[in-house]
């Protein structure tokens, strides 16, 4: 169970947090650097969340990333194996993978890499997309992580890319890339 009591602790003032675990780590370790990337990956989807309230099953989709989202930044928190600690699986990379093949279905094959953008929403799955992609660098960078926050991350990257076409109309309104068109 989660208690939080005091938001401002001091705690954190001398450039330190405490993990998990209850050990303390510098603020600029790759650890807290892995952490905050996958939580600014999940404000991004909860931003992204604002143009896909009239689209439930995708809303709902988000709500289950934003959630497992918490659960990599738990596993991240608690360095080792940590007992009965709370550890990613591969059972919500295989749920990724099954929804970006149910929605890139729908989708025409590409001709061209897609520029971020079209809709707000679509823009804001590709916004999504490459604070993914940050935080999978820098979950790379501690070595010792859990590998399925690994698949998860490299899985959800592509999921939001696959979902910025979705929300431009399955396509139609993808921004093609045009090489060399201002030369």
């Amino acid at each position: 169970m989660v208690r939080i009591d005091r938001v401002v602790t001091r705690g954190g003032d001398r450039g330190e947090t405490s993990l998990g675990d209850g050990s303390r780590i510098r603020k600029d370790s790759t650890r807290i650097e892995a952490i905050g990337a996958v939580d600014e990956t999940n404000a991004v989807i909860g931003v992204l969340r604002l143009h896909t309230q009239g689209l439930p099953d995708t809303d709902a989709m988000l709500a289950r990333i934003q959630n497992d989202l918490f659960d990599c930044g738990a596993d991240l928190c608690v360095p080792g194996e940590a007992g009965d600690r709370l550890r990613l699986t591969d059972t919500p990379v295989a749920r990724l993978e099954a929804e970006v093949e149910a929605m890139n279905e729908a989708l025409p094959t590409l001709t061209s890499f897609v520029l971020p953008g079209g809709t707000a929403g679509a823009a804001h799955a590709h916004l999504a997309r490459v604070t993914a992609r940050r935080a999978e660098r820098a979950v790379v960078a501690m070595e010792d992580a859990n590998p399925a926050l690994l698949r998860y991350l490299n899985r959800l990257s592509d999921h939001m890319f696959v979902l910025s076409r979705v929300l431009n109309a399955n396509g139609a309104g993808d921004v093609l890339w045009v090489p060399g068109a201002n030369r």
